[in-house]
């Protein structure tokens, strides 16, 4: 079929249907907002606890504890800040909505993590190393009444992160780590993360305390500080890395794009799908744009009602895509071949390679 032609539904998705591998969710934004929520409590609640026991104890490693939950803090500020902001309906000078502005503000967070948490935790560990730290250790039963607080709070908090991460991927057909690895809310990775690094950090300051306690030597302490910070530097550059593919523009996850692909490929007027191409535009929204090769008998007027009715089908089984573009191409273009190549190497065998004519994964 001739190419050069480029079909848009002026239709928005909102039907749930079902894909080749069974029903697939409608979009569900409520998620990330709920954990973040949650987790902001908590936060505000055990930083005031851990900084009254820093300034009663003298322990560095409780003081580090208090400003890694204030980077938590301003973190789930800026989270919420970028949900609100990537629900603003599409206009003329962001067509596509506001979807990835969300991303910009997750990764200010991540950078809120660096720049409060991790270098203060950073500088008063290694400084309290340095100075060999001897000073008595005031009411250490006071960080260790504050420590088992903290851990319980923080312990709910990161359960209610782990169900959301487990629900996400579940609705998505995803294995939790899979999910982890590339998803498209970064809210509640970015909660589930700092939560895991908050319990590990409350373990790592009981052993700072502990042992300070026991040896009278403040290095331990600082130490464990300096441990931390170190913790809250990974932290801070995995969720960085997840919001920068998600702003450069990410492909839809690989099951998503696999059963985009077979819907398509299996549809009697289509000869080929030559290329399949997706991008993450938002949470639970899906920008697709597939070259087609569609079979020689379909008149120009038949091939538009083509693609429209492929449109309203593909929302109904796929909610999450939210603008489609299909483009009728004859699968032995050179120029089209040659671009398929560049992107996604010399196999263009879909029936092994997967999606599109390459493998977009």
């Amino acid at each position: 079929m001739g190419a050069g032609r480029t079909e848009q539904s002026p239709e928005r998705g909102g039907e749930v249907g079902g894909g080749p591998d069974g029903p697939v969710r409608p979009a569900a934004r409520g998620e990330g907002p709920v954990t973040v929520l949650f987790a902001l409590g908590a936060n505000i609640g055990v930083g005031l606890l851990k900084l009254a026991a820093g300034l009663i104890t003298g322990s560095t490693a409780m003081l580090s504890e208090a400003a890694h939950s204030v980077g938590d803090s301003v973190t789930e500020v800026l989270l919420l800040t970028a949900h609100r902001r990537a629900l603003q309906p599409a206009d003329r000078r962001h067509p596509f909505g506001y979807g990835k502005e969300g991303y910009f503000w997750a990764l200010f967070a991540a950078i809120g993590i660096f720049a409060s948490g991790a270098m203060f935790s950073l500088y008063e560990g290694v400084r309290t190393m340095l100075t060999g730290g001897e000073a008595e250790q005031t009411a250490p039963w006071v960080a260790y009444t504050v420590l088992v607080l903290a851990f319980c709070i923080e312990g709910a908090s990161w359960v209610q992160a782990v169900r959301a991460v487990r629900r996400e991927a579940r609705d998505q057909n995803r294995t939790a780590a899979a999910y982890l690895r590339a998803p498209d809310d970064p809210s509640v990775k970015t909660v589930f993360m700092e939560d895991s690094a908050a319990l590990i950090g409350l373990l790592l300051a009981a052993a700072g305390v502990g042992l300070h306690h026991a040896t009278g030597s403040g290095f331990w302490d600082g130490l464990a500080s300096a441990l931390i910070g170190v913790l809250l530097v990974f932290v801070a550059y995995q969720l960085a890395s997840t919001n920068k593919e998600l702003l450069i523009g990410q492909q839809a996850h690989r099951g998503m794009v696999r059963r985009v692909h077979g819907w398509l490929s299996e549809r009697p007027e289509v000869t080929q799908v030559v290329d399949l191409l997706t991008m993450v535009v938002g949470v639970d929204r899906v920008l697709l744009c597939a070259r087609v090769d569609f079979a020689d008998r379909l008149g120009a007027a038949e091939l538009e009602r083509t693609c429209v009715r492929f449109n309203r089908e593909l929302r109904a089984a796929f909610p999450d895509l939210d603008e489609i573009f299909l483009e009728p191409v004859p699968r032995d273009d050179p120029e089209v071949r040659a671009r398929v190549r560049a992107r996604y190497g010399h196999d263009l065998d879909t029936r092994s390679s997967g999606p599109g004519e390459g493998r977009p994964e």
